[in-house]
């Protein structure tokens, strides 16, 4: 009896396991197989019927040159890599006062960024992006830079627990020397936090790669397409051309699974380490 319970338990496992993998990669599949289709073959056949051709590559030439993924691309990376150092610089200042400081208005702050993140981000938008057009950066990447420079509850956590596992006697130790604040913060603390700081740059940078609302709204200029806004070039009022926009996807998906998979490590490890005390 206890056999079969545990064969039906480990069946029912591995059948859950594999509808959840089928669900997650459907569909990716789908996108694959539209971007090596032609116009006439992808409206004539289904979703999940693999291409015809495997090395029709039209569809991503017409996606890099028309879509100006170059440019994309590399407003991207401008964007992305400001606003990264910015929040890393930001989030660690916070945490370190907030975790080697005892102050009254700690727990306020503290409960001030658990609620600027239960807020849904709809709500303000109006607002923001009067400050935004207030502050002369709309239609610009400072716009969008300044917006992700913004750190949050999770990145104040993540760095408040690993700061946790640095002895404060390493900053009494530097105070007796003579440091500053400053310097303990830059040459001490800082340094140590590099497990922290890369788990959350690659969240935070992945979530800065795949976001096409914030440079939709406030970055209308076609010279400043990011690579998620530049799917709307192939967009138009006489339809969509899908199996272009399918190809431009991949495009864009592709860099983002090589980084996931090169860096997964960290990812797991940077969290299990952080939620641990």
């Amino acid at each position: 009896m206890i056999a079969i319970k545990s064969t039906s338990a480990a069946t029912f496992k591995y059948l859950t396991l594999i509808l959840g993998v089928f669900f997650a990669l459907a569909p990716l599949v789908v996108v694959l197989f539209a971007s090596f289709k032609t116009s006439q073959e992808y409206h004539n056949t289904n979703s999940l019927t693999p291409p015809a051709d495997w090395f029709n590559f039209d569809n991503y030439r017409t996606a890099f040159v028309k879509g100006n993924m170059l440019k994309g691309f590399k407003n991207t990376a401008i964007i992305m890599l400001v606003s990264l150092v910015g929040n890393m610089l930001i989030g660690t200042m916070i945490a370190y006062v907030l975790q080697r400081f005892t102050f009254k208005a700690r727990g306020a702050i503290m409960a001030a960024f658990l609620f600027a993140a239960l807020i849904p981000g709809v709500t303000t938008q109006v607002i923001v992006f009067k400050i935004v057009h207030a502050l002369g950066l709309f239609n610009t990447m400072g716009s969008a830079i300044t917006l992700y420079m913004g750190t949050d509850i999770i990145g104040i956590y993540i760095f408040i627990q690993f700061m946790d596992n640095i002895s404060t006697q390493l900053d009494e130790s530097a105070m007796l020397d003579g440091a500053s604040y400053f310097t303990i913060f830059s040459r001490i603390i800082f340094p140590l936090l590099a497990p922290a700081i890369v788990t959350m740059v690659i969240i935070k940078g992945i979530g800065i790669y795949n976001d096409f609302y914030i440079p939709f709204l406030y970055m209308p200029d076609p010279d400043l397409r990011t690579i998620s806004t530049s799917l709307f070039a192939f967009k138009g009022p006489f339809g969509s051309h899908w199996e272009t926009i399918c190809a431009a996807v991949m495009l864009i998906i592709v860099p983002t699974v090589i980084a996931f998979l090169a860096l997964q490590k960290y990812i797991y490890n940077g969290f299990t380490q952080g939620a641990v005390k």
